[in-house]
């Protein structure tokens, strides 16, 4: 689909090999919480150090915004990572992410040597793009390879400025994949396609659902935003989330739906309480009600039984599946049942499932489905963008294959 050079494709034998990579990783008192994000990168690592090159890698952490924050150091990464790949990962403690220290350590590497610099968002450069330090992350390489998905949709120094100063530039394994699942799920599905969006705002997804239904042959709606669409259909919510200025947005997608013969399906029924719960574990007495009898003082908080049914019914017969955004407030127990049913229905199909990150992916993830998925992506942002058909800098940037 996207045809970039990969790892596979380029020789780093004697040659540095800077490698940007999403290590923004949960930190609880020094300790990394979760790792996944490290444990996906392993296989791209790996195989530049099997390859002999010189590994330097980048990554931001958490938002220093430009200036040096201890509690977001990558030290803590240096040392886990050494564990996970068995050898050492030298770490360059640098405020200034490229200083002598940075230097001095790439200066003294051998084939097979892993370096990791400091966090490149203590350069208030990062962000914005800046000419001088993607020159300087440049000047320390011969190769350049992005394997963040995570900010593939931001045009940063780490992963598009220093891309115009290095000659060769190839996408790693976790970026690979993520273009080859998503990218064929949108452009090149086996079909019937389905497509199930959920999560709070209308407003995140406007433009994603505008692409999907031309992409999909079923859309499924579900969480916060399908209180505007059964709003947009007539029906009383309560007091549930509703974005008002999106009704006729609403409004224009479900006739866009019927103009092309799509499926689009609402909840049917609702799971209602009296308010948000607080915290958002708390016990909370719920009850479900048909979708067009919500009560003017309650607020929906999930989908309802009939519409776990009706949804994980949908996907039975589906080839692929595309989810991005839960179904209801999944972080309380009561109120995760419609993300639960979706979740099940998706590890029990045969079809491609690909979760688009985010809250999904950690739903899935905490639900203890995650291992049941095709590929579960590991940017929200960067997933959603690529759903909405738009073109990602940090993908972009990486060179074509000759």
């Amino acid at each position: 689909m996207l045809n970039k050079k990969s790892v596979d494709d380029i020789n780093v034998k004697g040659k540095k090999v800077l490698v940007r990579c999403d290590f923004n990783v949960p930190l609880k008192d020094g300790k990394i919480t979760d790792e996944n994000r490290l444990v996906a990168a392993l296989p791209t690592i790996k195989k530049l150090i099997a390859d002999g090159g010189k590994v330097i890698l980048c990554s931001h952490l958490g938002k220093p915004k430009g200036e040096p924050k201890p509690e977001m150091s990558l030290a803590p990464v240096a040392k886990r990572l050494s564990e996970l790949l068995g050898q050492e990962v030298k770490f360059a403690a640098d405020a200034n992410v490229v200083g002598e220290n940075a230097k001095a350590a790439v200066a003294a590497m051998k084939d097979g040597d892993v370096v990791l610099l400091e966090n490149t968002r203590y350069r208030v450069e990062e962000t914005k793009n800046g000419e001088a330090f993607s020159k300087e992350l440049a000047s320390l390489c011969d190769v350049f390879v992005n394997d963040a998905f995570g900010t593939a949709h931001r045009a940063h120094c780490s992963n598009v400025g220093v891309t115009e100063f290095v000659d060769t530039c190839a996408v790693g394994y976790l970026m690979q994949k993520e273009i080859d699942f998503l990218g064929n799920a949108v452009n090149n599905p086996k079909r019937p396609f389905v497509a199930i969006l959920g999560g709070a705002k209308v407003a995140d997804k406007l433009n994603v659902i505008s692409n999907l239904l031309e992409k999909c042959d079923t859309l499924i709606i579900g969480g916060g935003m399908a209180y505007t669409f059964l709003k947009a259909k007539g029906l009383e919510v309560g007091t549930s989330l509703v974005d008002d200025t999106k009704i006729d947005y609403c409004k224009e997608m479900m006739d866009k739906a019927e103009k092309l013969g799509k499926k689009l399906l609402l909840p049917i029924d609702t799971t209602i309480a009296k308010a948000f719960p607080d915290p958002i574990d708390a016990e909370i007495e719920i009850s479900v009600v048909k979708s067009d009898a919500i009560p003017a003082d309650m607020m929906g908080l999930d989908i309802g039984t009939e519409t776990a049914a009706l949804y994980a019914d949908a996907v039975k017969s589906a080839k692929t599946v595309v989810w991005n955004g839960p179904m209801g407030v999944f972080e309380n127990p009561i109120l995760a049942k419609g993300t639960i049913a979706v979740a099940k229905s998706l590890a029990e199909t045969d079809a491609t499932t690909i979760i688009g990150g985010g809250d999904s992916a950690a739903a899935v993830n905490q639900l203890g489905f995650g291992d049941k998925m095709t590929h579960i992506s590991t940017g929200g942002g960067a997933s959603l963008e690529f759903l909405e058909g738009k073109d990602l800098p940090g993908v972009v940037a990486a060179d074509d294959k000759d």
